[in-house]
């Protein structure tokens, strides 16, 4: 498809959408899942209007977690193309081809690739669709543009400036929400936002409240998931005088489950499957598969946090003198500052075990919250158009779009979802590895007369 500049004038500050110019598309968000859409996009040669709305300033992927040699979980075969079209430009052999890297690759013989490397690729993939996309702004609303006379066919979609807030609107027909995920940071611990900082913003945010590296800092992280270990692991090296405590309401770290057979819930065909179950038992296979995602760490990981309590163990038998912990059975419920020092606090826990409460022994000048996120940010822009939905909520079809009434909005017009439908569509909704398929499947929906043609 050939790439659509994006005008000056597109934008105005006045909310009449009969001077709008008219986008067949409008992606709100371009992380990983539009990312996916403009690959398929091009790759089936659609002639569209698209824009693509995000509020960083440019591409990046998890900038927070972006850690010294942390792997990917999925395999590089899992990327943004590969599984939809081997053929395409956009694959992950393609990029380590460009970037005269693909011989030594081959030669590490692994499919996982650094982290900072698939961000690196994906940053790659977005550099082409740059003149499709305003950087800068965060969307607010999006809201029926004409809901006078007939069913709604076009939207209308407020943005800002993230550096000046001036407003800014547009319409198009067809709208994508995939913003991802708000960090979910529990209510008991509102009141202390100076000291907390979640996973997603770990290595950006933390070296600006502990600057001074070799301190003597005491830090808690909390949760039992990836995340977490990941951050506890990394905490040893980057303050290594510090004393670190993790904290899980597990009784204790447990490893994810990737064997062959489980990770065939992740394949692109289960979705029909899962779609078609009833709630009940949408909810009986999510539970049953939690392993896989939730609340989980890779075994090699596990193994080596536990060889490093293990030298602390050899030296020091009393684990209340190590520098280094990991605390089971404990729920962080609420916080205590020190009278003398407003930046350093104790933590309220809850023994998962008993229900006990107690405060914790030490003090903490940091905690970091490995707590998840909330997908609930397209209910907030999508507001004004509750009273079209088919049940109240914003449910979707198989193929990700909202149920409006169907007098409500016309055939050729809708709003789509992703990242947000795990709860129908299953436990791969959030994550990589079914980009490329879902990318395919969201320009079958979105443009299905051009999509046809394309296969043909």
């Amino acid at each position: 498809m050939a790439a659509t500049p994006v005008d000056s004038s597109d934008y105005t500050h006045r909310a009449e959408p009969s001077v709008q110019p008219q986008y067949d598309l409008v992606c709100i968000g371009f992380g990983p899942a539009s990312l996916a859409i403009a690959i398929a996009l091009h790759d089936r040669g659609i002639n569209a209007k698209v824009l693509y709305i995000e509020k960083q300033q440019s591409f990046i992927w998890h900038a927070g977690m972006l850690l010294p040699d942390a792997r990917m979980q999925i395999s590089f075969l899992k990327d943004l193309a590969t599984l939809r079209d081997p053929t395409s430009h956009f694959t992950f052999v393609n990029y380590l081809k460009s970037k005269n890297r693909l011989v030594a690759f081959t030669n590490l013989s692994t499919f996982l690739p650094l982290r900072e490397e698939y961000n690196d690729y994906m940053s790659w993939c977005a550099s082409h669709f740059d003149d499709q996309v305003r950087y800068g702004h965060e969307t607010t609303s999006v809201s029926a543009a004409d809901h006078q006379d007939g069913p709604i066919k076009t939207w209308q979609v407020t943005s800002k400036n993230t550096k000046t807030n001036q407003t800014s609107t547009l319409t198009a027909r067809g709208v994508v929400i995939a913003i991802g995920g708000k960090p979910r940071i529990p209510i008991p611990l509102s009141g202390l936002e100076s000291r907390i900082v979640h996973s997603s913003s770990y290595s950006t945010a933390v070296p600006q409240i502990l600057k001074e590296t070799y301190k003597l800092h005491s830090i808690a992280v909390v949760g039992g998931g990836q995340s977490s270990a990941e951050i506890f692991n990394d905490l040893q090296n980057r303050y290594p005088n510090s004393c670190v405590t993790l904290f899980t309401g597990a009784s204790a770290l447990k490893p994810s489950d990737d064997s062959p057979f489980v990770n065939e819930v992740f394949d692109p065909e289960r979705v029909d499957t899962f779609y078609d179950l009833s709630p009940e038992s949408r909810q009986q296979s999510t539970l049953s598969n939690k392993a896989t995602n939730y609340g989980v760490v890779r075994p090699e990981l596990l193994d080596r946090l536990y060889e490093a309590m293990y030298h602390q163990r050899l030296h020091e038998p009393d684990q209340n003198k190590w520098q280094f912990k990991i605390v089971p059975w404990r729920e962080v419920v609420g916080f205590e500052k020190e009278t003398s020092n407003a930046n350093r606090f104790r933590i309220r826990l809850k023994d998962t075990s008993n229900g006990e409460m107690r405060m914790s022994d030490a003090m903490f000048d940091l905690a970091i919250m490995g707590t998840g996120y909330e997908r609930k940010g397209h209910e907030t822009l999508l507001e004004s158009t509750r009273d079209l939905l088919q049940q109240g909520k914003f449910a979707v079809e198989r193929n990700y779009r909202v149920k409006y009434r169907k007098e409500a909005v016309a055939e050729d017009c809708g709003v789509w979802l992703q990242g947000c439908c795990e709860d129908t569509h299953g436990l791969g909704d959030t994550l990589l590895s079914m980009l490329a398929v879902r990318g395919g499947e969201m320009v079958d929906a979105i443009f299905p007369s051009q999509s046809q043609r394309a296969k043909l």
